[in-house]
C-alpha cells in the first residue's frame, strides 16, 4: 500500500529525557507521523468520515506525547505509535519520528532523534 495520511514538524514541549534538568523544565520536541492506509474510499466519497482527520491525529499523538514524562524518546515515540494505532482502525501502520533538536549533546549538530515503524498485527 503507498497512500499516507501524515503530519510533518508538529511542535510539542514535553519534560523527555534522561538529565535532571530536562525533567524539570522540558524543551521543545518536533514530531513527524505517517499514516499507512487505504484512501481509495475517501478519494472516492470526497468524506472525512472516510479517512483520518488531520485534527484527530495530531491530538491523538500529542496526548500520548505529553501524558508522562519519558526518560527516552524511544518510548515516548513507541506510546504515540500505540495510540495512533488504537485510536485509528484503519490504518495499517504507522511511523512516529521524534526529533530532539536541544539534545544535551556535547557537539553541533542539525538533528537527533528517533523513528518508529510500527504495523497492525493481524
Amino acid at each position: 500500500m503507498s497512500d499516507a495520511i501524515f503530519v510533518t514538524g508538529l511542535l510539542v514541549h514535553a519534560h523527555h529525557g534522561v538529565m535532571e534538568h530536562e525533567e524539570k523544565v522540558g524543551q521543545r520536541f518536533v514530531i513527524d507521523i505517517e499514516l499507512e492506509l487505504d484512501l481509495a474510499t475517501a478519494a472516492a466519497s470526497d468524506r472525512l468520515v472516510d479517512t483520518v482527520s488531520y485534527s484527530a491525529l495530531v491530538e491523538v499523538a500529542t496526548q500520548a506525547f505529553t501524558n508522562r514524562n519519558f526518560r527516552l524518546v524511544e518510548a515516548a515515540a513507541g506510546a504515540i505509535a500505540d495510540a495512533v494505532l488504537s485510536a485509528f482502525p484503519r490504518a495499517a501502520a504507522v511511523k512516529v519520528t521524534v526529533h530532539k533538536p536541544h539534545a544535551p549533546v556535547a557537539a553541533i549538530f542539525t538533528d537527533v532523534g528517533v523513528s518508529i515503524l510500527r504495523r497492525r498485527h493481524g
